[in-house]
């Protein structure tokens, strides 16, 4: 199953499409620039846009666009764009802040936002979740919007960039179907996740699944309190939760506190929430992080994961 949502998923970002943290771009003048801030955005635009783009990705996989701070390259790299690509929702707020400056005249897409969102409370007030590509069925209109903004910056690849998005919302599908299916598998009574970060409300909303808490909120740049962590443990322990589940962009040693005084087992398997994976990873594109954390979640809670047919 892996290997063939991997195939899917190859190419979506290249190392030549994308270049590496602190790189300056070297444009061809004869596509338009474009850059997408998280490593999901720069995935879906290159599936789309292919070579007939210059594709700039400002976080590298394994970033955390919570906490990312800007380097000179990322002004540059706004500055000469023609579109911007952001997931907003204060996904990325160093980067939001450094778009909205002057001298940054790009067209600017927030594609996170094409969503109606999760409204989760933070601090006593009510905020967007931002993780809204948790659910693929999510990805399908940002696709959209992506086609049609880069048929609007080159009409003259129209055809193309219609065919690879419609390509790719193929993919898309059968991903949303097949994770459905997996997550179905679960025993009812264990369908209990528990992560580092508030990071995957869509994901269980969309797949039959409940949050029962985390450690930190919506954004890793909270820090959680003895009181929370203990919370925590009474929460997985009064709930019978089996296991739970680090991040591959958060520091793992707090939920390992967790897991130890919960007495309950930590999955191996760290999930990808805030990036997709290094190259190389079952998580390197988006339909492998999404087909590598159901893997993950299904076979620690219980479930039974069967393959993805062709």
């Amino acid at each position: 199953m892996v290997a063939t949502l991997l195939t899917l998923g190859l190419g979506l970002v290249s190392c030549d499409a994308v270049e590496p943290e602190g790189a300056s771009p070297q444009a061809d003048a004869s596509r338009p620039t474009v850059v997408a801030t998280s490593t999901m955005i720069a995935d879906w635009v290159e599936q789309v846009g292919g070579d007939q783009i210059e594709l700039t990705g400002i976080l590298q996989p394994g970033a955390d666009p919570h906490i990312y701070e800007p380097v000179p390259a990322d002004s540059i790299a706004f500055e000469e764009a023609d579109l911007i690509f952001y997931n907003g929702y204060d996904l990325e707020p160093s980067l939001i802040r450094l778009i909205n400056a002057a001298g940054v005249s790009a067209q600017r897409v927030a594609l996170g936002e094409v969503v109606a969102p999760l409204d989760l409370e933070e601090d006593g007030a009510i905020v967007p979740d931002p993780h809204v590509w948790g659910d693929v069925s999510n990805v399908v209109p940002m696709v959209a919007v992506i086609r049609d903004q880069l048929i609007e910056l080159a009409p003259d690849q129209a055809d193309l960039f219609t065919e690879n998005a419609e390509a790719y919302v193929a993919d898309l599908t059968q991903l949303h179907d097949w994770i459905g299916e997996q997550t179905a598998t679960i025993p009812e009574d264990q369908r209990l996740l528990v992560t580092t970060h508030d990071a995957f409300q869509y994901y269980a909303n969309a797949y039959g699944l409940t949050v029962v808490g985390t450690l930190i909120g919506i954004s890793t740049e909270e820090q959680p309190s003895a009181r929370t962590v203990q919370q925590l443990v009474e929460s997985i322990q009064t709930l019978g939760v089996p296991t739970i589940f680090a991040e591959t962009t958060i520091n793992p040693q707090l939920i390992t506190t967790v897991a130890q005084e919960a007495g309950v087992a930590l999955a191996s398997q760290e999930l990808y929430s805030d990036s997709i994976g290094a190259p190389g990873s079952d998580g390197d594109s988006y339909l492998g992080m999404m087909a590598a954390n159901t893997r993950t979640i299904v076979e620690n809670l219980g479930g039974q994961i069967t393959e993805m047919a062709p």
